[in-house]
């Protein structure tokens, strides 16, 4: 968000752990506050794409693989094992590899080395991302439960109560989603 603000851009995997992180991930916040906020701080911003991305993202519409959730330490980890970016738009700068990612569980003698203390210059963790994502993906099965007009889609229902039951022609998104079950 710091580079959004500051150069009116990010790379689309960071606003796609983004709009995880806000929504279904961790905070729980509806896609349409964080569509706002970039529409309004995005250069590139086109608000058909951002709409999309935005509900696509937050599993509210077209992605049902609810259960696939960014970690913002694993994410991290995964894609810039040195924290190269996050120290260029965060006072992290001095941190080691191993604490880049967690700075909060940094020694205060690493903090006070790195002259970033965590609570003063950086902020405390406002989630338990491995607790609090876990309650989010039971929220989504529920929401996914409740919202499907075809009973035979309900994650709640077991294979021998879907049998018998028509079903309708599949969907793009449906064929989609098949296909990336097979990934």
């Amino acid at each position: 968000m710091t580079q959004l603000r500051r150069e009116g851009w990010i790379h689309h995997l960071t606003r796609h752990a983004v709009a995880c992180f806000l929504t279904r991930g961790d905070l729980w916040i509806s896609w349409e506050e964080g569509q706002k906020v970039f529409e309004e701080l995005l250069l590139d911003g086109d608000w058909a794409l951002n709409a999309g991305n935005w509900q696509w993202l937050s599993a509210s519409t077209f992605f049902h693989q609810f259960f696939r959730v960014y970690s913002p330490v694993v994410f991290g980890k995964k894609t810039d094992k040195n924290g190269d970016y996050i120290k260029k738009y965060l006072p992290l700068k001095k941190f080691p590899a191993q604490y880049i990612y967690e700075p909060w569980k940094a020694p205060r003698s690493v903090q006070q080395a790195a002259g970033c203390i965590v609570g003063k210059d950086y902020p405390h963790p406002i989630t338990q991302h491995e607790v609090i994502s876990k309650t989010n993906i039971q929220r989504m099965k529920l929401a996914y439960a409740k919202r499907s007009a075809d009973p035979a889609e309900s994650p709640n229902k077991s294979p021998s109560e879907k049998q018998g039951v028509k079903r309708k022609a599949p969907s793009v998104f449906d064929m989609l989603k098949k296909k990336e079950r097979r990934k």
